[in-house]
């Protein structure tokens, strides 16, 4: 968790900030923790930063088209350079909340950084945590804990939300069991379906979850979320079909279950998920296949280590992420090798 010190100086940031611009990664990590934020000050504008590995340059041009005092940064383990030196022309402050490993010496000295890896206590919580433990605000738990849940981790104050919305939960506290067993788990992917729509409607969703007051305004279908749901059921039904193809590659004996797929529908993470969580002795890899490039996202033990390694004679690849879940991008010609990569270091003593 974030110290003393850390949480003080977090709020002070927020405090100064009037017209505060908040980019998030493109998931409920990222989401949640914009959220608990903004509702906190009660000011601000999110974007939802859909750049692999990181934030990248040319979303500065959203710092002037806002025209944003302060710049806060959630739940990315990267940031360009042109996107830093952009900020460094106009003076403008940065604060840049993660939980990602990072090499602290590539941060400019201008920016307030934040990572409990590298306090003398290191932990490991989604930004979701940190952002709830700066906020504080009790009725906004739930949004919380959708955060936490869907980044794999249940978090200390499980308990008191439990308490307040039983009906949302359920008895296991494994977080993948939350996740794919209640209420707060739909919620999750509701939210995760909905940053994959039209711009225009990502906007309006995060509008309308800037204002809910209860978990329930978003899992019961209504006029105000009747979007967000729209997107929901049109995702579930294709994510079902594509889980329904793969499964029966994770019942035969080998270690690694890969699967690729194409289309217009990026949704490697979600599936690599739920196929980790029905297969866990096994590594899981899905391949998302567009134009020329693809989009991996690997579950599993040691999975940070093995992409690193399996990348690693890959021209122009790229990865990251945590040490059971990470995700990465390469051409679409080097996919086969990079399979071959993963069998050879799965079969070595």
């Amino acid at each position: 968790m974030l110290t003393r010190k850390q949480v003080t100086e977090i709020r002070e940031h927020l405090s100064k900030a009037q017209n505060p611009l908040f980019f998030f990664d493109n998931d409920q990590d990222g989401l949640c923790s914009f959220l608990l934020l903004q509702r906190y000050i009660g000011r601000g504008k999110g974007v939802a930063i859909k750049s692999f590995p990181g934030l990248s340059g040319e979303y500065f041009r959203r710092v002037k088209e806002l025209g944003a005092d302060y710049i806060f940064i959630l739940d990315k383990p990267v940031v360009s350079k042109e996107f830093f030196q952009e900020v460094e022309k106009v003076n403008i402050p940065v604060v840049w909340i993660d939980h990602h490993i990072t090499d602290k010496n590539l941060i400019p000295d201008f920016v307030s950084y934040y990572n409990p890896r590298i306090n003398r206590k290191k932990t490991d919580e989604p930004v979701t945590a940190l952002c709830y433990q700066v906020a504080n605000k009790p009725d906004d738990i739930w949004i919380a804990v959708i955060g936490c849940i869907s980044d794999r981790y249940v978090p200390k104050f499980y308990d008191k939300f439990e308490k307040k919305y039983p009906y949302l939960s359920t008895k296991s506290r494994e977080a993948l069991d939350i996740f794919y067993k209640s209420d707060i788990g739909k919620i999750a992917k509701i939210l995760s379906f909905g940053l994959k729509d039209r711009t225009s409607n990502v906007i309006a969703m995060i509008r309308f979850l800037m204002k809910v007051q209860t978990p329930d305004e978003v899992l019961v279908e209504n006029n105000k979320n009747y979007l967000m749901h729209q997107k929901y059921n049109q995702i579930e039904q294709k994510y079902k079909r594509l889980l329904e193809k793969a499964v029966p590659l994770g019942r035969k004996k080998e270690k690694l279950l890969f699967f690729q797929y194409g289309g217009d529908l990026s949704i490697s993470g979600e599936l690599a998920n739920e196929l980790n969580y029905i297969f866990p002795e096994k590594l899981t890899v899905v391949v998302y296949m567009k134009g020329v490039k693809a989009n991996v996202s690997m579950r599993g033990k040691r999975s940070l280590e093995i992409l690193s390694k399996a990348i690693g004679d890959l021209d122009g690849a790229t990865g990251g992420g945590h040490e059971l879940a990470v995700g990465g991008q390469m051409k679409i010609e080097d996919i086969e090798k990079f399979r071959e990569n993963i069998e050879k270091l799965l079969n070595s003593p």
